[in-house]
């Protein structure tokens, strides 16, 4: 037992359960840890093993002021990993392998030079920039639009699914494996897509977001890709570092090699950096800490349009980018089949069934045509509207009691509904002309809608009402890990004591008597005097403490309410 775990058990057991729960997973503690109190944390937390691992995913400074002996501007980045004591020392096991570890990697522990600003990027290149942005937003709205009924399935390290991958790469949604890797980053650090089990989906946030104009949408995007990024790559103005110096700043992690390399490729895509390093006006401010400077990147965007021409193959022209909420409220409607600032859409049944069942109508969805068009509405949209329309709401699913109830007027539809194996898992059950179920509305809804029925869910009242495959917003990641560390908390302050003294003490004693080892024990006799034994300690129980008196050869029991020190021997 040392003193620097009791040092460091005081401090965890004085910290807020937010900030602890912090701490355990900068330390990557797992959350069902065999820990019975704060001594067995802190001893954990000085294991070489567990040390080795903060190492590795510390930043240079870090790792320089660790090896200086003085965590110095570091000390707060240092304490939260549990690393250094409240001078701002690091503790002995912590320095013990900073040793180890920097006489095997020197370079690791050695300063480098500060990275020069980037110089600002001329008109030339500012532009270039912004088109990047451009082109950046509308691949996530695309990828967000695609999520938003389909969520991603994501496999245990939180990748995309391959069987995803291939399904947005087929549908034009985005260009490569790697870009989707981009977009779901930065829309996870943007709250426009959540992990939630193993699925992405699309947030709250996101719908406001889509409604919103494109240099909204990259504010908000590089405000969020901005909070992300680690710790290590942040000033203490709020910004981050340039980026030419995010290559080098975990130098003993092996992974963070390829994280940088998707860090700049992002910085570059969503126009914070020019491919020569250089700088546009409008990020300059964010990596000072300040907001981002949208104007600035809205003088250079493509004006946007509010009107598009209607073709009679059900294809739609829009000659420029169309403002946002228009574009969001058409591809409602139809497929965008083409990305690029004149853009192609396609109207088919199913694009017109999807409307629908977000609420649109045949006369809504005639008023916005004819509103946005400049050549009108020509007969086969017309026509496909309206046939559309006719057959939507054949399949009708509300709750019946307990019980989910499918119905429809036309009873050869809900024969073929009946024998579908494709909906077997819902357990249909024929009732006096409907089809009851157990299974909740809306599973029931979105199962029949994936297997292509012409399906509109009702409330209670039998009226039309939206059914959107989205959750609510999780739990910050505060929140998160304070929630997956609830029950090792819990343990943890249970076995808490508020002496501190009295529990240093037991935790020395049961130490030595599982490690029977000899130790010296002062006692404080009734008159007041202290007298040591040195004992092999062989028991604690009953608030009394047994072992063999080395020096009289006899056995004695000692009460631990008169012990007041104990030391090795």
């Amino acid at each position: 037992m040392t003193t620097d775990e009791r040092s460091l058990a005081t401090w965890l057991a004085s910290r807020e359960d937010a900030a602890l729960a912090d701490t355990f997973a900068r330390r990557a503690v797992s959350a069902s840890a065999p820990w019975h109190d704060f001594f067995d944390a802190a001893a954990a937390l000085l294991d070489a093993a567990s040390i080795d691992r903060a190492l590795v995913s510390l930043p240079r400074p870090a790792l320089v002021a660790l090896a200086s002996g003085d965590a110095g501007a570091e000390r707060d980045l240092l304490q939260a990993a549990a690393l250094v004591d409240a001078d701002g020392a690091p503790y002995a096991a912590v320095a013990e392998r900073v040793a180890v570890t920097s006489n095997a990697r020197p370079e690791a522990f050695a300063p480098t030079d500060a990275v020069a600003e980037p110089p600002p990027s001329g008109d030339a290149a500012s532009a270039a920039a912004a088109e990047r942005a451009f082109e950046a937003t509308g691949a996530l709205a695309d990828l967000l639009v695609a999520t938003e009924h389909t969520p991603l399935a994501r496999t245990g390290t939180g990748a995309v699914s391959a069987v995803d991958r291939r399904r947005l790469t087929d549908a034009g949604a985005v260009e490569s494996p790697e870009e989707l890797d981009d977009l779901v980053r930065v829309a996870d650090a943007a709250h426009l897509l959540d992990a939630v089990d193993r699925e992405w989906i699309v947030s709250e946030d996101a719908e406001r977001w889509l409604e919103s104009s494109t240099a909204q949408r990259w504010a908000a995007v590089a405000d969020g890709f901005r909070s992300s990024l680690p710790p290590g790559l942040r000033t203490p103005a709020g910004g981050y570092l340039p980026p030419a110096a995010w290559s080098g700043i975990h130098p003993l992690d092996p992974d963070w090699p390829s994280t940088a390399e998707q860090l700049a490729r992002i910085a570059l895509r969503w126009g914070l950096v020019t491919p020569e390093g250089d700088e546009p006006e409008w990020a300059r401010t964010l990596r000072s800490g300040a907001t981002a400077d949208a104007a600035s990147l809205a003088a250079l965007l493509p004006a946007e349009i509010d009107r598009i021409y209607l073709q009679a193959d059900l294809t739609a022209i829009a000659p420029g980018p169309l403002a946002p909420a228009l574009d969001l409220r058409l591809r409602g409607i139809a497929v965008r089949e083409s990305r690029a600032q004149a853009s192609t859409y396609r109207f088919t049944a199913e694009s017109i069934v999807a409307g629908m069942n977000e609420g649109e109508t045949a006369e809504s969805i005639r008023d916005f045509l004819a509103r946005l068009s400049l050549t009108g509405i020509p007969q086969p949209l017309e026509y496909l509207v309206a046939t559309t329309a006719s057959r939507h709401g054949l399949v009708r699913v509300g709750v019946s009691g307990l019980n989910t109830a499918v119905s429809s007027p036309a009873p050869g539809v809900l024969d073929a509904i009946a024998v579908d194996q494709a909906l077997r898992p819902l357990g249909l059950v024929p009732d006096g002309g409907v089809l009851l179920t157990r299974v909740g509305r809306d599973v029931v809804y979105w199962s029949l809608a994936d297997a292509r029925y012409p399906v509109v869910a009702v409330d209670a009242d039998g009226a039309l009402e939206p059914v959107v495959r989205r959750r609510p917003r999780s739990a910050s990641n505060g929140e998160q890990g304070e929630r997956s560390y609830a029950t090792l908390l819990a343990r943890l302050r249970e076995s808490h004591e508020t002496d501190s003294d009295a529990a240093w003490l037991g935790r020395e004693l049961e130490q030595a008597v599982r490690a029977r080892s000899v130790i010296a024990v002062a006692v404080r006799l009734p008159d007041g005097s202290e007298r040591s034994f040195t004992l092999e300690a062989t028991g604690l129980g009953g608030g009394r403490l047994r072992g063999r008196d080395r020096g009289a050869d006899i056995e004695r029991t000692l009460p631990v309410s008169s012990i007041v020190s104990v030391r090795p021997v």
